[in-house]
């Protein structure tokens, strides 16, 4: 869905852009570009890197959106990825991310570059020069209207994060304002969220489930969580303005637009975004700046408090941007529905890549990179490194430039872009892709307004995402369906068939040889005295003395011969393509290398075993196992010949 952004673009005049020895790259900072205020600031910070020809690259993540830890884990790696030796200015939108150890890694490795720094309305970091907006001054006079002009006395409020500077701000403006007029702003009456839409619809459900009586205004520290509040009380009989004053702040698209609309406060973002860019040029020139520079807001009185709107735009105009708004929605949902079911069919990376590419043209983007990390699809063990941060090698499965889709390869995660930029203007965005707190790569879209415009950017992110995890899983799952037929058919010991793995192949050359009327060859071959061995020097030395058979029964085998361990102290040869006089080749071989063995090992005891083959052609009433019970019943007799202890019992 397309946001449209209206605020005025009120730039400040000045004059055509000095000029600049080389082009500058400028590192932006921020969380949930999908939202109307980043959006605001992002659209004025384009418009100056377009004015002056610097580069912008925004690391954003849509952390704190969805519920689970590990999710955010993999959504903030995005904020590992800058290397900011190759920038020459950071633009922070700090207050935008909630989390607040993200929020002082990033911070720390900002410091450490020691590069110019702007901030967005926080006073958290005097060693950054703050772009900010004066929230107070509005948020104290839409306070005081609320209460002098509608008489409200039963005062509520909806606050942004507790550690978030803006929302501190908002809210001890509007404690002033009530203790000024003598109204208690108690504890209860205090609710805090995380500046999410969802927050307004869980605070309205638990003042309607309270019994508490509704208070005579609910103010809200910004326009999103106001309209999923009023959305709730509506639902539930509750009138606005005539039963509860609601306000916000913002003066997004929605506010002025929804019914009623919203008391709130405006801000001028355009103008903020584009003074911090200019900042952040300015001081990387070497040029002084101030330290704080304010812009003002000021509030929007309208109908969620009983005051007509006189803001509100023409209904010629208003009908034709939610005619856009909706027609946007209905393709971005069509684009997203069909990338979901053509991923859904891929197998492969290169499928994926296939199909992403065939949909990155409906997305008006001058260039798209996906960058996985090296090893993404790795199977048994979880890798520490894919889920804090990204892998040192990256590679580019797929790059989309301007309709020309190629295959870029390896290059270093520190360079970010496999593509850097030869020019300047540009904004790159960088999302992260992951599964959970599995990092997989990111997604770079350069000068695309979908990833800010498009309420369905971070669904896109998603189901790239979870289409690449299911590659993955496929990838694991055939593996693993590998391992376990050859543990199946394999002796784990000897590292040779088993009986299974025997059975499986021997049946099919016992059916060809049958078929072709050639002889076929059996070898049944025991080990003496395994017991005694097993008794008298320990089953370590059982067992390296049955490998030392194995390993002699496969240097006798031809190539076209199957060997295997068919029981304890048993092993079995099947071989193809053979005359009369390979069996008594084969025991003489057998018998020669088991004594070289012996020798070259100087074991107490000697490692022997007995040893029967046949060479038969196949009559129609033989089958394999009649086969096998001659050359063991041969076996026997050459047992028998031996010492009394290596006779079976």
């Amino acid at each position: 869905m397309v946001i449209e952004i209206v605020l005025a673009k009120n730039y400040p005049e000045r004059q055509a852009p000095f000029e600049m020895n080389k082009i500058y790259e400028i590192a932006l900072i921020v969380a949930g570009i999908d939202e109307e205020y980043q959006n605001g600031i992002i659209d004025g910070i384009i418009a100056c890197a377009k004015d002056y020809s610097v580069n912008i690259s925004c690391f954003s993540a849509f952390g704190g959106i969805i519920s689970g830890k590990g999710y955010d884990i993999g959504e903030y790696n995005i904020y590992t990825l800058p290397n900011f030796e190759l920038f020459d200015g950071v633009l922070l939108m700090i207050n935008t991310i909630s989390d607040s150890e993200q929020k002082a890694k990033i911070v720390d490795r900002v410091r450490l570059s020691a590069l110019p720094t702007v901030v967005f309305d926080c006073s958290d970091y005097p060693d950054f020069y703050n772009i900010t907006i004066d929230n107070t001054s509005a948020m104290e006079e839409l306070v005081r209207h609320v209460i002098q002009k509608h008489g409200a006395r039963r005062i509520e409020y909806l606050s942004g994060p507790a550690s978030n500077p803006e929302a501190g701000d908002r809210y001890n403006a509007v404690r002033r304002v009530c203790r000024e007029n003598g109204i208690e702003l108690t504890p209860e009456c205090v609710h805090f969220g995380e500046f999410r839409s969802r927050d307004g619809h869980r605070v309205a459900e638990e003042m309607l489930k309270s019994g508490r009586k509704l208070p005579d205004a609910l103010i809200c520290a910004n326009d999103a969580m106001a309209l999923t509040a009023i959305a709730e009380f509506t639902k539930h009989g509750v009138r606005i303005p005539e039963d509860m004053i609601v306000t916000g702040f913002d003066n997004t698209y929605n506010a002025r637009h929804h019914y009623p609309s919203l008391t709130t406060v405006g801000r001028p973002l355009n103008q903020a975004g584009y003074n911090a860019c200019e900042t952040v040029i300015h001081l990387i020139e070497g040029d002084s700046c101030e330290r704080v520079k304010r812009v003002d807001a000021m509030p929007v009185f309208a109908e969620s408090c009983g005051c007509s709107n006189m803001l509100s735009e023409d209904l010629a105009a208003y009908k034709k941007s939610t005619y856009r708004l909706i027609d946007s929605c209905r393709d971005d949902i069509n684009l997203l529905n069909r990338l979901n079911s053509e991923l859904a069919e891929s197998e492969t990376e290169t499928e994926s890549m296939s199909i992403i590419a065939n949909f990155l043209g409906e997305i008006d983007c001058e260039r798209c990179c996906i960058c996985m990390c090296d090893g993404w699809d790795s199977i048994w063990t979880e890798d520490e490194e894919l889920v804090h941060g990204y892998t040192q090698k990256m590679h580019a499965p797929l790059i989309w430039d301007k309709g020309t889709v190629r295959y870029y390869g390896t290059f270093d995660s520190a360079q970010m872009n496999p593509v850097p930029h030869e020019t300047g203007g540009n904004i790159s965005y960088f999302l992260p892709l992951h599964f959970r707190e599995r990092c997989l790569g990111y997604f770079v879209a350069t000068n695309s307004e979908f990833p800010t415009k498009s309420m369905l950017c971070h669904s896109v992110m998603m189901n790239i995402s979870n289409s690449l995890e299911n590659i993955r899983k496929l990838i694991s799952l055939n593996s693993a369906v590998r391992e376990l037929d050859r543990l199946y058919v394999m002796d784990p010991l000897c590292n040779i068939y088993n009986r299974n793995g025997f059975i499986r192949t021997a049946d099919a050359r016992f059916r060809e040889c049958r078929k072709l009327d050639e002889n076929i060859l059996i070898a049944f071959i025991d080990m003496d005295g395994l017991k005694t061995v097993n008794d008298d020097f320990g089953h370590n030395e059982g067992d390296m003395a049955l490998q030392r058979i194995a390993s002699t029964i496969v240097e006798c085998c031809h190539d076209n011969w199957i060997c295997a361990r068919f029981g304890g102290d048993e092993f079995i040869i099947l071989g193809t393509g053979v005359e009369e006089e390979d069996a008594p080749k084969l025991d003489e071989a057998f018998n020669r290398r088991l004594a070289q063995v012996n020798k070259l090992l100087n074991k107490p005891y000697e490692i022997s075993a007995s040893i029967g083959t046949i060479v038969a052609r196949i009559n129609d009433d033989d089958t394999l196992f009649s086969l096998i019970t001659r050359a063991d019943e041969m076996m026997y007799e050459q047992k028998k010949k031996k010492p009394s202890r290596y006779i079976r019992r």
